[in-house]
């Protein structure tokens, strides 16, 4: 009788494959819902922004004074203000002036910051001492009052240094608004990131890696700009996402005070300005000239703190993750 012959065949070990690190913090973000619920907010601001003229049905400036102080309906889905403007208009096009300031403050305090936290961190001594005092300087003073008091001091120079060079239309157009905004957030943010930055720096300026670097002689630039900069930017790229949101709030009080971008630009803080003293007076036939703008932004600032929630845990080794 034959003996069977059983083969023992190996079991298949199937490799999972390797994602990259953008792959994994994507992958981390799908399975985080407020972090993606956050991240799909942001998006859509910035596709509003984008096609801003697209998706609004009127211009944000048009006045149509038969139409004044209407409830929402097929013709106007936000209702009309004072003046006959479609609000609706006036918040996707707000967007797109929330996502401007937000880019262009972003870019002016990561500049200043990085730069100048780099400086400190690597090089100590008396170029950490003098941007050290500096930044405990503006953090002496409340941050938001700090930025009113810039923005209402350099508002008036600006623009009459517009008028006397011959920039009349420039000064009336309202883009000098953008730049007191951007100047006046931009000059008080970058004070916190260049002090998380000089940290980070100090932490890893001292690994192997960069002590060999400059053992066989890379120059400083390079050892900063290759290797201490890519290792510290983890904890940078979330500070930057949640301070996104703060910008945006404080572009808001900005323009809500009177200080910032002024009507007819639009902007979330100046509708509700606008309103506001009327809704009280209407109320509650009114109500959502104020409220709708008010619920995107406070939309705005928590989808960017839930995104930066999610990239603090997707970024921090520290962190435990569930697998």
């Amino acid at each position: 009788m034959a003996q069977a012959i059983t083969t023992l065949t190996r079991p298949e070990v199937v490799t999972p494959r390797m994602r990259t690190p953008f792959m994994q913090v994507a992958w981390h973000i799908a399975g985080n819902p407020p972090a993606l619920l956050g991240f799909v907010v942001i998006v859509a601001m910035v596709f509003t922004a984008i096609f801003a003229p697209v998706i609004a049905p009127y211009p944000y400036d048009k006045q149509n004074f038969d139409a004044v102080e209407q409830a929402p309906s097929f013709a106007h889905w936000l209702g009309t203000d004072q003046l006959g403007r479609d609000m609706f208009s006036r918040v996707v096009w707000g967007a797109r002036s929330a996502v401007f300031v937000i880019i262009m403050v972003t870019l002016v305090s990561l500049s200043i910051g990085i730069t100048l936290g780099a400086a400190a961190g690597y090089f100590g001594g008396w170029v950490e001492t003098i941007i050290m005092r500096v930044a405990d300087i503006l953090f002496a003073f409340p941050g938001l009052l700090f930025i009113f008091f810039i923005a209402a001091t350099i508002k008036p120079g600006i623009l009459n240094w517009a008028r006397e060079v011959g920039l009349n239309d420039l000064a009336k157009s309202g883009y000098l608004d953008y730049a007191v905004v951007i100047i006046a957030l931009g000059t008080v943010g970058w004070a916190g990131l260049a002090r998380l930055v000089r940290a980070q720096v100090l932490a890893v300026k001292e690994r192997e890696f960069v002590i060999g670097a400059r053992a066989i002689g890379v120059p400083t630039w390079k050892i900063i700009g290759r290797h201490v900069l890519p290792n510290s930017l983890a904890p940078v790229i979330v500070a930057l996402s949640m301070g996104m949101g703060d910008i945006a709030l404080s572009e808001g009080y900005l323009s809500f005070l009177g200080i910032g971008l002024q009507p007819p630009a639009p902007s979330w803080g100046n509708i509700i300005a606008d309103n506001a003293g009327r809704y009280w007076r209407t109320f509650p036939q009114m109500v959502w000239l104020v409220l709708i703008p008010g619920a995107v932004l406070a939309a705005i600032v928590f989808a960017f703190n839930f995104l930066g929630d999610g990239l603090n845990e997707a970024l921090n080794p520290e962190i435990e993750r569930s697998k």
